[in-house]
């Protein structure tokens, strides 16, 4: 796994693991990051990240429309 150090401003009240939770969160909306591998980024279990998407917004099922709607057209 790569090590990511970035400066951030002082000003900034925001800690290491919020970061790493909306860093997480974001790769994993995106489809870059599997969820087991969000969870391990943020520091948190896969139950404990699931429970939180909710608060970032983000569903735990992360398939386009399109999937979905071929499912419905094949059901």
């Amino acid at each position: 796994m790569k090590t990511l150090t970035i400066n951030i401003p002082d000003s900034l009240d925001v800690d290491n693991r919020a970061l790493a939770m909306l860093v997480s969160t974001r790769l994993y909306e995106q489809g870059k990051l599997s969820l087991g591998q969000a969870a391990e980024i943020a520091g948190l279990t896969k139950r404990t990240f699931v429970e939180l998407l909710g608060s970032y917004n983000i569903s735990i099922f992360n398939f386009p429309p399109t999937d979905i709607s071929n499912d419905v057209k094949n059901a």
